[in-house]
């Protein structure tokens, strides 16, 4: 048996609604599974996710203020009033001001970007930034991807004179800031038909109704934020990355081109994981460790020379970023370790004086993946008396839920269900602990802390072909909502498994279904090799992909997660170096199990391990063996005895060593010819000394002298011989006695067979017999309990 690291919950499928979309749409029946797993299930919702280029953008107008905005800012612009942009430091925020800016500056505003520094200022608006603007004669501010928790900035900007119309789709606060216009696709009166956009997504909504047309030439820049700020792509953000991505292929956005040039991207083969992994992490790296406005010159300036020489130093950056990330990492992990153990924390607060507040998002997201447990990591200023902090959350603990109900320690916090930022004081961090934690409590169970994977749908190796996977491509842009399919092939039989990779820590196998096989990969998988034996059935989640090598095209997975539902044997016979295999069996319900008390010394470190010695029947029947990893050590006195202990047991895995100091197997066992003609030469011979001449009569006839020995005891045990100081002779009118009789012949032919059975069979048929006994008892008792 080999358990999953994760829950795997897959999607339950109608076959119905699949065999209509196959045949109305005229796709496979792979992606049509896909689709309906998806709850993409009627034939008009899968003809308008699957082609987006049917699909308009919704009207502007229909979010709540945007007329008042567009006719104050159209008002400002025909005035030339002081225009002021009021960003963020992410990569959402960065995309949000540079398409607004670029919509402005295309419009003939007067118009100026302020993000603030993350480090001096914090997140979103202040005070101090909003009273700059008025000292610079602005008259008009416009957040974009921030401002709805901006109660007191609101005001301040109302005391100046200004006008501030906020732009934002992070969650609404119970009461909203008294500004000019709010728009926002969240709003509890919205009827906005998509209320999942970006903030460059409600950015590119305004720009859209500043033009009075969808503003195209912006979509290479609009996508970035929303495949970065990870929400939801489905309905218009869906549009908006497809034709982002498809914008951003041609680009002519100079600082993109940059990009592209200094990471090797060729820009035909961008897709969302480009922008994700590629461009985002760039992006966000300015902002993270220094100010974003490079960031946002990047994507505004048309220099080519200073774009490339902004592209270097945001790499430069993104590479100081890693180096950061890691060693907080290292530190934050210590520290659950040390201090706050997941066993007794449902939630993980963290932090440290001297943590770079810019990357704690990152290293939270670590330790989400690492102990699978919310986490807020802080960074600790011991001068101010404050830390602040970064969140994210696991399925079923809603962040911005939880965190509302500590507002009176949280003067400043924001966020969505999976992730937050937040300051709040030194002293407050302890009761934020506690009170979390006990939220936690209350609405997570011990299940709620194993990993989910979505499984889209179950599928057999016949059906993964490359037709098939390519196909699935109409599915991407993958993301929030629309994840990359995983899919789960289940009890498939196994024809190749090795490690790979300079560090042996890769895993490639290759699975079989009747005539259908399937090449997978398992990155950092490579660990699980010494868990799975050979020919077991194994059950396997991951994603598609084809395999180009060589100009040879070829369906594989990627492999996510392994399981094997049956008990496993591993052959460990004939091993000399014991120590060698310790590490390949779990230490966790290790059992090891010796025959013989005088092998216990042969356990490695066998005084800290878990060792039963069983001699008897008796013992072999009470041993609790049920869901163990039971090491068989040495041989044991018979095949009953192994019997006994496994019949209506269910090991997970039984690991078979079987050592004996001396083997019976490899000598010779006499046949009756061999005893037929030892009688007669003893009947021709008479009395004849073994002690002697036994070594010679071996020689003579090939056999050795234990051979010799061996058939004068069987004779002796059978009264056909007499033994007197080494000389044997015939017994006078001995009676006709079998072979069998004797119990050295019964015990050396039992060894025999013992041996020939258990320690020298072939893996397979040792396999077979273990099967019969474990599933055989358990089969006879489900049949007694079926006849009662």
């Amino acid at each position: 048996m080999l358990k999953s690291k994760k829950r795997w919950i897959v999607r339950q499928s109608n076959e119905e609604k699949i065999q209509d979309l196959q045949k109305e749409l005229a796709i496979s029946p792979l992606v049509a599974s896909l689709l309906v797993n998806r709850s993409i299930d009627s034939v008009e919702e899968a003809r308008t996710f699957l082609f987006t280029n049917e699909q308009s953008f919704h009207d502007p107008f229909l979010l709540k203020d945007m007329e008042k905005a567009v006719t104050r800012i159209k008002t400002a612009i025909e005035q030339q009033e002081q225009i002021f942009v009021f960003g963020d430091y992410d990569a959402d925020g960065v995309s949000s001001t540079a398409v607004l800016m670029k919509t402005l500056q295309d419009l003939g505003a007067n118009v100026q970007y302020y993000i603030p520094n993350r480090f001096t200022e914090g997140y979103g608006p202040n005070e101090p930034a909003f009273r700059y603007a008025a000292e610079c004669g602005v008259r008009l501010i416009i957040t974009v991807d921030t401002g709805i928790a901006a109660l007191h900035e609101a005001a301040v900007a109302k005391e100046l004179g200004m006008d501030l119309i906020i732009t934002d789709h992070h969650e609404p606060g119970p009461v909203l800031p008294d500004a000019l216009a709010i728009i926002h696709p969240k709003l509890a009166d919205s009827t906005y038909p998509f209320r999942e956009l970006a903030g460059v997504g409600v950015a590119f909504k305004l720009s859209h109704a500043l033009y009075g047309f969808v503003p195209e030439h912006l979509l290479d820049i609009a996508v970035i934020g929303t495949i970065a700020d990870l929400v939801s792509l489905t309905g218009e953000n869906r549009l908006i990355a497809k034709a982002g991505i498809r914008k951003m292929k041609a680009t002519k956005c100079v600082g993109l081109q940059a990009l592209f040039k200094l990471t090797g991207v060729n820009p035909t083969t961008i897709n969302e994981e480009t922008i994700g992994f590629l461009l985002a992490p760039r992006i966000n790296a300015a902002g993270r460790l220094e100010s974003a406005d490079i960031a946002v010159e990047l994507l505004l300036t048309e220099d080519m020379d200073e774009a490339t020489r902004i592209a270097e130093e945001m790499e430069d950056l993104n590479k100081q970023r890693q180096a950061i990330v890691n060693k907080i990492t290292e530190e934050a992990i210590k520290e659950v370790d040390d201090h706050f153990p997941v066993s007794e924390n449902s939630v993980l607060v963290i932090g440290k004086s001297g943590w770079n507040a810019g990357v704690i998002g990152i290293v939270a997201s670590k330790l989400v993946e690492r102990y699978y447990r919310p986490t807020i990591i802080l960074s600790f200023d011991e001068e101010k008396g404050l830390a602040k902090g970064s969140a994210r959350s696991i399925a079923g603990f809603d962040l911005f839920k939880n965190l509302s109900t500590c507002r009176d320690i949280l003067p400043h916090f924001g966020g969505h269900p999976m992730a937050a930022g937040m300051t709040l004081k030194l002293d407050d961090v302890e009761e934020l602990r506690k009170s979390l934690n006990a939220l936690a409590a209350e609405q997570l169970t011990a299940e709620d802390f194993i990993p989910i994977v979505k499984i889209d749908s179950a599928v057999s190796l016949e059906n993964i072909d490359l037709t098939s996977i390519e196909e699935m491509q109409m599915l991407s842009p993958y993301g929030v909502d629309n994840p990359k399919p995983k899919v789960m092939i289940e009890n498939v039989g196994l024809s190749g498994l090795k490690k790979i990779g300079s560090e042996q820590n890769h895993l490639k196998l290759t699975l079989t279904e009747s005539q259908a096989t399937l090449d997978g990969v398992g990155f950092g998988l490579g660990h699980l090799f010494d868990h799975i034996s050979p020919n077991t059935k194994l059950s396997v989640i991951g994603e598609l992909a084809i395999n180009e090598w060589n100009n040879i095209r070829k369906p594989q997975i990627f492999l996510a997660d392994l399981a094997v539902s049956s008990w496993q044997l591993f052959d460990y016979r004939g091993v000399k170096k014991r120590d060698k295999y310790l590490e390949a069996i779990p230490a966790l319900n290790r059992k090891w199990i010796v025959f013989n008390q005088e092998n216990v010394s042969i356990i490695p470190d066998y005084q800290n391990q878990d060792v039963i010695c069983v001699e008897t029947i008796e013992q072999a029947k009470i041993c609790d063996i049920e869901e163990k990893n039971v090491v068989l050590v040495d041989l044991p006195p018979s095949k009953e005895m192994v019997e006994h202990l496994f019949t209506r047991k269910q090991p997970d895995r039984i690991y078979v060593q079987f050592y004996k100091n001396d083997s019976d197997f490899f000598s010779t066992i006499p046949t009756r010819d061999h005893f037929k003609w030892f009688y007669a030469f003893l009947s021709k011979k008479g009395a004849f000394n073994i002690k002697q001449h036994g070594h010679d009569l071996a020689k003579h006839r090939g056999w050795t002298k234990e051979t010799i020995d061996f058939m004068s005891q069987v004779f002796f045990e059978l009264d056909f011989v007499k033994i007197n100081n080494g000389f044997i002779s015939l017994t006078a009118s001995a009676s006709k006695r079998d072979l069998t009789e004797s119990k050295t012949y019964q015990l050396k032919l039992a060894q025999f067979s013992l041996e020939n059975d258990l320690l020298y069979s072939p893996y397979l048929q040792l396999k077979g017999w273990f099967d019969n006994v474990i599933q055989g008892s358990v089969n006879n008792e489900e049949e007694m309990k079926a006849w009662i």
